[in-house]
């Protein structure tokens, strides 16, 4: 079985947690203390490792940078309908994100950008089912 783990450097790990779940993530105890928290978005395939800076800089010489100021990296989440990006988004929002742009629709895909209350970037996503399968000009091609 493959899984899929995207380790994030976090400020406050339970804010993070707060956040994190809000957008539809569970915690997992077992892999979760007082450095870290693993936030499952998909059982058995996808998580978010939340690692406050300091155990985060262990796994590196690389300085840390400030994701709000320098993103270097967005993490697109795509979900089953439109009003799931919307929901998720409104979640994430209240639990302290950002939105920083207008939401993108461009027909047979939808998107909004949310920053954690760290400055990570999430993309929340919905993605016409023709057009994921057969490409957008599919999509396209049946609306003329």
């Amino acid at each position: 079985m493959t899984s899929f783990f995207v380790n994030l450097p976090v400020t406050d790990l339970e804010r993070a947690k707060a956040f994190y779940t809000a957008i539809g993530g569970t915690v997992n105890p077992l892999f979760t203390d007082h450095n870290a928290a693993c936030v499952v978005i998909e059982k058995e395939h996808s998580a978010f490792m939340l690692l406050t800076r300091d155990y985060f800089q262990t796994f590196t010489e690389l300085p840390i940078g400030d994701p709000s100021v320098s993103p270097t990296v967005s993490i697109a989440i795509f979900v089953d309908s439109r009003d799931e990006v919307d929901a998720r988004t409104t979640a994430g929002l209240a639990a302290g994100g950002t939105e920083a742009q207008a939401p993108s629709d461009y027909g047979f895909m939808y998107q909004r950008q949310l920053a954690d209350p760290d400055g990570n970037l999430l993309e929340f996503g919905w993605m016409e089912p023709v057009a994921a399968e057969k490409g957008p000009e599919a999509f396209l091609g049946q609306q003329a």
